[in-house]
């Protein structure tokens, strides 16, 4: 099974419904739903998603969005290690750098992501959910 890390940006487009983009991220996360395929997310993405939706939402149903969403996704943790490799990493975004080293760290296989082109020095397969379900053979 596939092991792949979400970026923040697919995240928020599932559970903030945001309209050009809800539709693939469902379809990806009902993957994982399904248990085809494994999708991680940094501890930072889970800190990023509440902090969007709480300004969308009351706080609490923020949270019952993201307790819901956890059964999808193992959350990767945040470590010392992963900061300094994100500190000298040769990415413009340090967000971008946290998650493009939490995917090496743990091990896995590729990054889904709507900003490919933040990820031009990544040594693992960078690609849309689009893209994602197109290879895969899922669409």
């Amino acid at each position: 099974m596939k092991k792949l890390l979400v970026d923040t940006n697919i995240v928020v487009d599932l559970l903030a419904r945001r309209e050009d983009f809800f539709e693939e991220a469902q379809e990806l996360f009902s993957l994982a739903d399904a248990k085809q395929v494994e999708l991680f997310v940094s501890s930072l993405t889970l800190a990023n998603a509440h902090y969007l939706l709480a300004k969308q939402h009351k706080l609490d149903e923020a949270r019952k969005i993201l307790i819901k969403f956890k059964v999808l996704v193992e959350v990767a943790s945040l470590d010392n290690k992963i900061i300094e490799l994100a500190l000298v990493s040769d990415f413009k975004d340090f967000e971008d750098a946290i998650q493009y080293n939490t995917a090496l760290e743990i091990g896995l296989e590729g990054i889904i992501t709507r900003n490919k082109k933040d990820f031009k020095n990544s040594s693992l397969p960078v690609m849309t959910a689009k893209e994602y379900l197109n290879i895969a053979g899922w669409r």
